[in-house]
């Protein structure tokens, strides 16, 4: 690990990480370890990123420096290599190959520093027959297996926006790798190459399933089990105002407490009889529809009944329990998750918000003593940003 000084706070501080910019579960992974304190130099493009959002909102560039490095100019790869030459990390999430013919692979930073960690970041993996074709976050985890365990049997599985797949089983998984990577780099003093599909780290999010599934205590179909919907008592459920509830009373001991504050009689036994669910669907959705859903959250608040309202993207900072947490904050103007988890010797925080593209270039050249980097201004404005209908899908590199 170096011991150069970073900007970084956290446990990681005093790591350095180079990132090529791309989109997705690459650079949400690189946010993590930023906000975990190293100091992460992010390469953007010349063109700026893969889509069409505007640099000062794309929280997952925060904690972070930019340079712009043209990997296709004849001295691009020499100024990656010279960072990674100084770097604990560097992470692309290329297509398989392409980084090698760019010049800035494994073997050539290898090269330059034995030590580094080289963390590979694709949604099929570097090798199979898929590897070389592109993809997003839906059709990883449809191969998978676990999209077709979300929503109703009979209407199309249920798209949990891109938050399984590229966040989960990308960008989780190829962060515990390179950690990993890196303690085994700091005992035995050599790097190596993490290669973190979504396949599978999505496949691997699914071991307590599988296990179930052949233990007969699972079955192979939607909402017909007791975490997929299919129990009455956990799901989710519409409320007076059209807004939801969510239930997770699987213990006796909750679903005794559940069935009180509801009011509902003569469904003791219901809990663990499956011929009687859909009886107490029917009359738990029905007692449901007579409040709005923060009627009933008060009616719950303080119980074990395991009970939720469930919220939107702008009610979640206010919940007294999250606000009291502190899990948002805002910062720049921006309300956004605040970093996790968290630490007691070595906290975290947002230090910084979104890097701008190359707007950290003087900087890391000195602090990285990569005087390379220095390049006439006009080579460190990026263009207009195109339309992500005319960039090419995750996964799909510079050609």
């Amino acid at each position: 690990m170096t011991t150069a000084r970073t900007s970084g706070h956290g446990p990681l501080s005093g790591v350095r990480v180079v990132e090529l910019a791309g989109i997705g579960p690459g650079p949400f992974a690189a946010m993590l370890l930023a906000d975990l304190g190293a100091d992460v130099v992010r390469v953007d493009r010349p063109g700026g990123p893969g889509l069409a959002l505007d640099p000062a909102h794309d929280v997952t560039n925060r904690n972070k420096r930019s340079v712009v490095v043209d990997l296709k100019a004849p001295d691009g790869p020499a100024r990656v290599l010279d960072l990674a030459e100084r770097a604990d990390v560097l992470i692309e999430g290329y297509r398989p190959g392409v980084a090698e013919r760019l010049g800035v692979g494994p073997g050539n930073c290898h090269a330059r520093n034995p030590r580094l960690v080289y963390g590979r970041m694709t949604g099929w993996g570097q090798d199979g027959p898929l590897a070389p074709r592109a993809g997003h976050d839906v059709a990883y985890i449809a191969l998978t297996g676990t999209l077709g365990l979300i929503g109703d049997p009979d209407r199309p599985p249920a798209v949990p926006a891109n938050l399984l797949g590229d966040f989960a089983g990308g960008s989780l998984y190829l962060v515990v790798g390179v950690l990993a990577a890196l303690h085994h780099a700091r005992v035995h003093g050599t790097g190596q190459v993490v290669d973190a599909a979504i396949v599978d780290g999505t496949a691997h999010l699914s071991a307590l399933l599988h296990g179930m599934l052949a233990a007969g205590a699972w079955q192979d179909r939607r909402r017909a089990n007791l975490l997929d919907g299919g129990c009455p008592y956990y799901g989710t459920y519409e409320t007076a105002d059209g807004r939801h509830l969510a239930v997770g009373a699987l213990e006796p001991q909750f679903y005794a407490e559940f069935l009180g504050v509801l009011g509902l009689d003569g469904f003791a036994d219901a809990h663990g009889d499956p011929a009687r669910w859909e009886e107490l669907r029917a009359a738990v959705a029905e007692r449901f529809r007579s409040r709005t859903r923060d009627e009933w959250a008060a009616r719950f608040e303080g119980t074990d009944a395991c009970v939720a309202p469930v919220l939107t993207l702008r009610e979640a900072p206010h919940h007294p329990h999250l606000a009291a947490r502190g899990t948002f904050t805002d910062h720049g103007g921006l309300t956004q998750p605040a970093p996790a988890p968290r630490f007691s010797a070595t906290p975290t925080t947002v230090r910084t918000g979104p890097a701008r593209p190359g707007a950290d270039t003087e900087a890391v050249a000195r602090d990285w003593d990569v005087p390379g980097l220095l390049a006439p201004a006009d080579a460190t404005e990026p263009r207009t940003h195109l339309s992500p209908l005319l960039r090419s899908p995750h996964g799909k590199a510079p050609q």
